[in-house]
């Protein structure tokens, strides 16, 4: 078996079977209910289950339900040396994966199926593995991630996931590592480097898909966060 990416339903009458290659699912649409080893529980969009090799696992899923499958035969070395079955999965990964629905359901390609199995790979190696999150953790993620452009305040946040601002920042961190501000710059960092590095928009347009308004802001963070001002970068 060559590694392959598919898109799967699951029947609501599972059957237990176990398989001589590793396994990731990955929602896109819907929940998953698994049983592998000792977890039991669902799975939702923006996580992936791992099911290694020999290991017995039962799925079950609501028929409009859809999910990303990939069978490998080997994994990268950062999830072969997870302890988890299920973990969170980054915005990058997300949004490759609804590309992958499209092209695979769009034409047969063997060439680009071999291509976007290795960019899958090479996603898969660079993520940071997170456990399961909270679903109010995870829709506060989703927040950010939609509204970086915008102003973003730890009582929105809490809002968004049903909690109290106490609540939200001490299971925020417990969660990802990093304080619920850390994590929104971390990320508006990230986009303002990638947007430096593939596009010819103006300092001050980045600026604003980052959430700053003024140039001077956005410079003084970027520096900081990168040792280099937004202009020494793009050079």
């Amino acid at each position: 078996m060559k590694d392959n990416l598919s898109i799967r339903s699951y029947s609501t009458k599972p059957t237990r079977h176990s398989h001589d290659f590793f396994q990731l699912v990955m929602p896109l649409r819907g929940v998953i209910s698994i049983r592998v080893e000792q977890f039991r529980g669902n799975v939702a969009p923006g996580e992936c289950v791992v099911v290694r090799k020999t290991e017995e696992h039962m799925f079950t899923a609501n028929a409009q339900a859809k999910f990303v499958v990939a069978d490998l035969q080997e994994l990268p070395a950062n999830v072969a040396a997870c302890q988890g079955v299920v973990f969170a999965i980054n915005a990058s990964m997300s949004r490759y994966l609804a590309f992958v629905e499209q092209q695979l359901e769009l034409q047969i390609n063997a060439p680009l199926e071999t291509s976007m199995v290795e960019t899958f790979y090479l996603l898969l190696s660079e993520q940071t593995l997170l456990p399961k999150l909270d679903s109010r953790i995870a829709n506060a993620m989703m927040f950010i991630e939609k509204h970086l452009d915008e102003k973003l305040t730890i009582s929105q946040l809490a809002s968004v996931a049903c909690l109290s601002d106490t609540q939200f920042k001490l299971l925020f961190k417990q969660h990802t590592g990093l304080t619920a501000m850390s994590y929104i710059t971390k990320l508006r960092m990230e986009k303002a480097q990638a947007l430096l590095t593939h596009t010819d928009y103006s300092l001050q347009h980045i600026g604003e898909r980052v959430g700053f308004a003024e140039l001077s802001t956005f410079s003084r963070k970027f520096s900081r966060y990168f040792g280099l001002s937004p202009t020494q970068f793009k050079q």
